[in-house]
């Protein structure tokens, strides 16, 4: 079997006005009116697309949920740079485009974001002709590795309680596998936090679990007014060979923005 690239990310927030941006949906109103805003979402799309051209030819895009921002009833709309939820997912399919991968695979994200009542993410799925599957909680077998993805996890405010949740979805998971309802996975792979971290062991087997970095950049009424701690920007690329024959590579890539300066009074 020849070896197969994976790239997994998530929670794109596309029409969010710190949500991952095709430069065809930012406008030069922007620039004049929120340049901060406007130059923090031109930094991470030339990444993004810079990133995604270093690491091609890629099999498989794993994008984990959180594909839009939504209508955000919470706010008003006030954050929104994108307002309608059908061109959001028009936004978020520009974005998985670029990867130019030969398959994508498509995670439900937060309802509140995605649609409580319409899955507005089903509607990038049906109109991708590359998406092999969209779902809540799949395992996907790449060369023989068992690879498990959702978007939901636990968060912690404290960063040596981060990898708590994630290891928690592993233990799940093989209880699961111990009742023969579900394989035991060697990557666990969530998202929704926005911050990356990973842990791992030997027992049942090797295992190796994931909270994928998002493509959402800082800011937002929310997450500067009342959350603690750090998020991290960025994907993560897994290089898969025949699992009977050889061991897998990873490597996570992430984005540092420029310094958020003081302000002189």
């Amino acid at each position: 079997m020849k070896k197969k690239r994976l790239v997994a990310m998530g929670d794109y927030h596309c029409g969010h006005y710190s949500g991952l941006t095709p430069p065809s949906w930012d406008g030069p109103r922007q620039e004049e009116r929120y340049p901060n805003r406007y130059n923090a979402r031109r930094i991470v799309w030339d990444w993004y697309a810079e990133t995604l051209a270093s690491l091609k030819p890629i099999d498989i895009l794993l994008v984990n949920g959180d594909l839009i921002d939504g209508s955000q009833e919470k706010s008003g709309g006030t954050e929104l740079l994108v307002t309608d939820p059908l061109e959001q997912i028009d936004m978020a399919i520009d974005c998985i485009k670029q990867a130019n991968a030969k398959s994508v695979v498509l995670t439900f994200g937060t309802q509140y974001h995605t649609g409580i009542i319409t899955d507005f993410e089903k509607v990038a799925a049906d109109r991708l002709p590359n998406c092999a599957k969209i779902g809540g909680e799949d395992t996907y077998n790449i060369n023989g590795w068992q690879i498990n993805a959702r978007h939901h996890v636990g968060r912690s405010s404290i960063p040596h309680g981060r990898f708590t949740p994630v290891a928690r979805e592993q233990l799940g998971n093989m209880m699961w596998a111990a009742r023969g309802e579900y394989p035991l996975a060697d990557i666990i792979l969530r998202s929704h936090v926005h911050y990356f971290v990973y842990c791992g062991g030997a027992d049942p087997q090797p295992w190796l679990a994931v909270t994928l970095p998002a493509l959402q950049s800082y800011g937002g009424k929310f997450g500067t007014r009342r959350m603690t701690g750090t998020v991290d920007i960025g994907m993560v690329c897994f290089d898969l060979p025949n699992k009977e024959k050889d061991t897998y590579t990873w490597q996570p890539i992430l984005k540092r923005l420029p310094l958020h300066q003081s302000v002189s009074l």
